[in-house]
């Protein structure tokens, strides 16, 4: 058979499998198996060793661990009080309760690393308040379904490991690119607010108008007591952030290790400041991070068989060759693989379309003179995307969740802006990858 009608038909093939809504890691250890039957089956008596080897990897020791960092800190109340803390700072600011929803969102994804949990952690509490202050159901679910996507940017990012592990790239590095990137987002996510606070100030809201708010409670005042204060219990869990970030950019230590010591701080904290020490209570959280670890590890475990097959076929080799023969100039197939991207995380979730394509794309990328780590933060902005965008995305479904009264048209009105925004961002990645590649260029080794 034809390599490349054979690269079609075996991405296909996992394509459609993935979509059908069937377990990720089923799909792609099932097309893996049938393609090794019917193509290669001399290789089946290898299949264990391949799979035990792929796992094989003291860098994927950091998956659990950042984890196990998160599962406390979302199973506590410190979304609660890092969102009322941002809000006793930012409230005088025009559209402050909306920037601190969305600073609040990135913080607590460098807390949390995943974006579905911080888009329900914070939205639980914020979109009923903003609504309650006159924010529209559009821009208050909009607003917290984009700033959860900060969750696999922002780092430490499971998903920038993933990245790292699949293409063997340095996933500090990955972390650190994505520093940048991600405080670029957010400036600009709170820019937009701005703006719409701005217009709403000279323009009168329309009888139909379904995106612009009506009023925002201004007679709301804090002490500075107040406000000290509460930074009290919000401090510790930024301090987490600072060491993780420190001791990655100093070359300290490994991201296994610091996520291991994160995730000793992260329980310590939320046992002595909330009080969760109980084993009914300690219980739950262990539970979910074993969950979730096995989760994507199964994942990873069945993309590096279906990678491994894929490479064996010449499937990846084909499709490579035939991208790059591709006469569109290598700014025109790096738009051709944004589009593919795009497309991909409309369907499938992140961790799956890093570790099935990642490995793909690599070689493309490296043969047009692209830097990987570059790429790992251009990959996950367009996954970002695929976050806000139907069918799969993620936190449309988590703050259609936390407001079941407002319609899924008023979800996708209030997140479309924000979809430019990450469309800018990865434009001005384009045209200046040193937002992407200079903190790692200074990195210590």
């Amino acid at each position: 058979m034809n390599e490349y009608v054979l690269a079609i038909l075996l991405f296909g093939s996992a394509f459609g499998l993935l979509v059908s809504g069937i377990p990720i890691w089923a799909g792609l250890a099932g097309i893996s198996v049938i393609f090794i039957l019917s193509f290669s089956p001399h290789l089946m008596p290898t299949l264990p060793y391949v799979l035990h080897g792929s796992m094989d990897s003291f860098a994927l020791l950091a998956i659990p661990l950042f984890i196990l960092l998160s599962a406390p800190i979302a199973a506590s109340h410190a979304s609660k009080d890092l969102y009322e803390t941002l809000h006793k700072w930012l409230h005088k600011i025009p559209g402050g309760l909306g920037i601190a929803n969305m600073v609040g969102c990135g913080i607590f994804a460098a807390l949390c690393g995943s974006s579905p949990a911080t888009a329900a952690a914070i939205g639980g509490i914020g979109i009923p308040e903003m609504r309650r202050r006159g924010y529209s159901a559009a821009l208050a679910t909009g607003l917290i379904a984009h700033a959860g996507t900060f969750g696999i940017l922002i780092p430490p990012s499971v998903t920038m490991i993933l990245y790292g592990v699949a293409t063997e790239t340095s996933i500090g590095k990955c972390f650190i690119a994505g520093v940048i990137p991600g405080i670029l987002l957010v400036v600009l996510s709170c820019a937009w607010l701005g703006i719409v606070f701005f217009y709403r100030k000279i323009v009168p809201a329309s009888p139909g108008s379904t995106y612009f708010l009506e009023t925002e409670a201004v007679d709301e005042q804090f002490s500075w007591a107040e406000r000290f204060f509460s930074l009290f219990k919000v401090l510790p869990f930024v301090l987490i952030i600072v060491g993780i970030m420190g001791s990655l950019y100093g070359g300290w230590a490994t991201p296994s290790e610091a996520g291991g010591l994160g995730a000793v701080l992260s329980l310590f904290f939320v046992m002595t400041i909330y009080r969760i020490w109980r084993p009914k209570q300690l219980w739950p959280i262990f539970i979910k991070a074993l969950n979730e670890s096995s989760m994507i590890l199964m994942i990873m475990a069945a993309a590096l068989v279906f990678a491994w097959v894929s490479s064996d076929l010449y499937a990846t080799q084909a499709l490579g060759e035939l991208i790059l023969k591709l006469p569109l100039g290598k700014w025109g197939i790096i738009m051709v693989i944004n589009i593919l991207l795009l497309i991909l995380g409309c369907f499938i979730p992140p961790a799956a379309v890093i570790l099935m394509v990642a490995p793909l794309l690599l070689p493309i990328i490296q043969g047009l003179g692209f830097d990987p780590i570059w790429f790992a933060v251009i990959m996950t902005v367009n996954l970002e995307i695929g976050l806000v965008t139907p069918p799969v995305g993620l936190n449309l479904y988590v703050v259609k969740n936390i407001a079941p009264d407002v319609p899924m048209s008023q979800v996708l009105l209030g997140v479309t802006p924000f979809v430019i925004i990450d469309l800018l961002v990865i434009v001005l990645l384009c045209i200046w990858p040193e937002l992407a590649i200079w903190l790692p260029n200074k990195m210590i080794g």
